[in-house]
């Protein structure tokens, strides 16, 4: 079994940074499907953009899984709740992928041990932001998050001084997640969160921590500090992309 911790440490059965031309990538998505869309796009842009294919058959193969698994909004995660995640990873496994991205932060709570239930490593969305923010150097956050993201400190790091908005307003942004995944009322919720986040912002905080892949969407175009962890999910998966052996690389 792979086994792999937050602190970055290396898998002991098939390491990340050693794929070869045929590298093949899993995707655990739909948690939501829009933040999913995105991803996949912006992988793909990220690939032609830096060089690293000379036609099609250079490209990964990308198996995208979109679970319609519950949302992890709420304030406690049960095992059945995390059951459908459990059978995404493991038909993604099936496959013999080399790596597995999951396209949602509250999940990554649990990676540690849904690691266990699959041979693939899969790819640390905390170990990355911590490296983000070390390179932007930045010293205090503002974390918008799920309810279990921001009470368990999910993006909580030494050295950096972690916010967040109220018990009441992680609440109404919840609410605000679940309304725009179903398509209610869209621009509204973008508000709510626009508003939330500005009220913050005032007291001096650095930078956003998008920390659901929603408030990356609902937050893009705006003038703010943001750590857009859809985009540090394609930058690692590049990464680990390119550090195989590439016509280019």
């Amino acid at each position: 079994m792979v086994s792999g911790g937050s602190d970055g440490s290396s898998f002991s059965d098939k390491s990340i940074g050693s794929l070869t031309t045929n590298c093949k990538i899993g995707v655990l998505g739909g948690i939501g499907p829009e933040a999913t869309g995105i991803f996949y796009r912006r992988t793909i842009e990220r690939i032609q953009k830096e060089g690293l294919v000379d036609g099609n058959t250079d490209f990964p193969q990308i198996i995208i899984n979109s679970i319609p698994a519950p949302e992890l909004t709420g304030e406690e995660v049960t095992d059945e709740d995390l059951s459908s995640y459990r059978g995404g990873l493991r038909e993604l496994d099936s496959f013999g992928v080399d790596f597995i991205v999951m396209v949602c932060n509250t999940i990554h709570l649990y990676r540690d041990r849904l690691q266990e239930e699959v041979r693939a490593p899969i790819l640390d969305l905390r170990n990355e932001v911590k490296k983000a923010l070390e390179r932007r150097d930045s010293r205090s956050t503002l974390v918008l998050g799920t309810e279990k993201t921001v009470k368990e400190g999910l993006y909580s790091f030494r050295d950096i001084d972690t916010r967040s908005p109220s018990d009441k307003e992680v609440k109404e942004l919840c609410e605000a997640v679940n309304k725009y995944n179903k398509g209610v009322g869209k621009e509204q919720q973008i508000e709510k969160v626009r508003s939330v986040t500005r009220k913050y912002l005032e007291n001096g905080p650095e930078c956003v921590v998008a920390g659901c892949t929603e408030f990356a969407l609902m937050l893009e175009g705006e003038d703010i500090p943001m750590l857009n962890t859809i985009d540090v999910l394609v930058d690692a998966t590049v990464e680990r992309f390119s550090s195989g052996s590439h016509p280019k690389t």
